[in-house]
């Protein structure tokens, strides 16, 4: 039995031999298929040789140096004047006073590009700031002393000049172009590690930070990490399309989300910093809150998409527009506006002075809005008052009209928070708050809001720290009876 199985396996693994080596049509199906799907496989992969060849000396190591220096550190409590700190002082307190503080010389490094042959290139406003020396590294090894032509911390660019001619110039692609998905690549001193090259793909595009409004930043999974600051991110073609800015990260380092700052945004902040030192925004003079679902359902949008404008400052451009409280801004010109974090960011990108048309969503209608627009001279100012005597109110409120001083504060008039709790708590109202609107009539009286809550919601226009923000409730049957 053995010796027949045996035979059987020798005469099977004799006819698979034969099979594979005889020419005709099971060997020809069968033999080109691994290989061919690895050529396939490896003529998919990117290579990045000739980029770097050709773009790898047009990448900087930027040195700086902050020299040591004293400073007056604050005392303990905001306030405190020296007369007081001497009575804690004579009683024994354990309170840190103020004084002076040394502070040691400071070294850190980054990247940066070269964008003109007799010596401009571009980097990061956080590398250079407050920098007292400033030293350039080429691929060469030459060093040369840099100085900032200027600075723009909303965006992160910065411009630097070296005396120097002939260098290798990058050429600068079209962020507008990138597409999700795409290849891209990075040069950078990361940790010092001066040409280092990292890839990777555009994992989003026009990605908002909670802490930068005005940039739409190209999202990717390239390695960056200390160091890369304000080196290029390149496309497949060897264009710069972004300038490595920021990493998302637990640990300090990198842990596949890269932020890049896109080089359209950047060339037209350059332009800026080189011709003036400073650069200038446009203006429209609106705040606006992000739309909700449930902020859409209230002003019969389908999707919650454009910005809502909760206040219109005085002799803004927006006001000498006719722009309301309660408009929805959709488009400025022919680019959507998605979400309140867009429209600053489309509005700073205009010279003041420019026309434009924004769409607008007013009365569940769309309009247009012609607009001219100004020059951003920075965020307006407005404060509330307290007080004490307080009306009850079925949303959970315990409110009363302003007085004549709190409204000049203010700049508004409205009934002042002094107490929230059940449904109003729930929905966002907070103490301190003052109720301008509900259902886009004014309330100055306990009777003006409470005429506008008969209905299965309503929705309140409140002003707090000096902006304002739309809040709808929704009330429950029990609420309501």
């Amino acid at each position: 039995m053995t010796k027949n199985l045996q035979i059987s396996a020798l005469a099977a693994a004799l006819s698979a031999a034969l099979i594979v080596s005889t020419p005709g049509a099971f060997a020809a199906e069968a033999a080109p298929t691994t290989p061919t799907s690895a050529t396939q496989v490896q003529a998919q992969l990117p290579d990045f040789v000739k980029l770097v060849e050709e773009n790898g000396p047009g990448v900087v190591n930027i040195a700086v140096v902050k020299n040591a220096r004293v400073v007056e550190m604050p005392f303990a409590f905001p306030g405190m004047d020296e007369r007081q700190a001497e009575i804690f002082r004579h009683f024994g307190f354990p309170i840190p006073f103020g004084g002076q503080q040394e502070i040691p010389e400071q070294r850190g490094t980054g990247s940066g590009f070269i964008i003109s042959a007799d010596g401009l290139i571009m980097t990061n406003a956080h590398v250079v700031d407050e920098a007292d020396e400033i030293i350039v590294r080429l691929t060469d090894k030459r060093e040369f002393k840099g100085k900032v032509l200027g600075t723009d911390k909303q965006t992160d660019i910065a411009v630097v000049k070296i005396e120097a001619k002939d260098l290798p110039v990058l050429k600068i692609g079209r962020s507008n172009d990138l597409k999700v998905g795409e290849w891209v690549a990075a040069i950078g001193s990361p940790f010092g590690l001066d040409n280092t090259v990292t890839s990777g793909i555009v994992s989003a595009l026009s990605r908002n930070l909670p802490s930068d409004q005005y940039v739409p930043f190209i999202q990717t999974d390239v390695a960056v990490n200390p160091g890369n600051s304000g080196g290029p991110l390149f496309n497949m073609k060897g264009e710069v399309v972004g300038i490595n800015s920021q990493i998302f990260s637990t640990s300090g380092g990198f842990m596949g989300l890269s932020f890049a700052i896109p080089i359209d945004l950047a060339m037209q902040i350059k332009d800026q910093l080189v011709q003036n030192g400073k650069v200038t925004r446009g203006y429209v003079g609106v705040y606006i809150q992000e739309l909700t679902q449930e902020l859409a359902d209230s002003f019969g949008l389908g999707t919650p998409q454009g910005a809502l404008v909760t206040k219109i400052e005085k002799g803004s451009p927006a006001e000498k527009a006719g722009l309301r409280e309660g408009d929805i801004i959709t488009k400025l010109g022919d680019k959507k506006v998605t979400s309140s974090v867009s429209l600053p960011m489309l509005v700073s990108a205009m010279r003041p002075g420019d026309k434009a048309e924004l769409t607008v969503i007013r009365d569940k209608k769309e309009i247009v809005v012609p607009v001219t627009i100004g020059t951003n001279s920075g965020d307006a100012v407005a404060s509330d008052g307290a007080a004490a005597n307080a009306g009850a109110h079925q949303l959970g409120v315990q409110i009363r009209p302003l007085t004549d001083e709190e409204s000049r504060s203010a700049d508004t008039t409205g009934l002042l928070v002094m107490k929230s709790s059940g449904l109003a708590a729930k929905s966002g109202i907070r103490t301190g708050d003052i109720i301008v609107s509900a259902n886009g009539k004014l309330v100055k009286s306990v009777e003006d809001l409470r005429a506008q809550c008969t209905k299965d919601q309503v929705l309140l226009l409140v002003q707090r720290d000096g902006g304002r923000i739309f809040v709808p409730i929704r009330f429950k049957d029990e609420a309501k009876k």
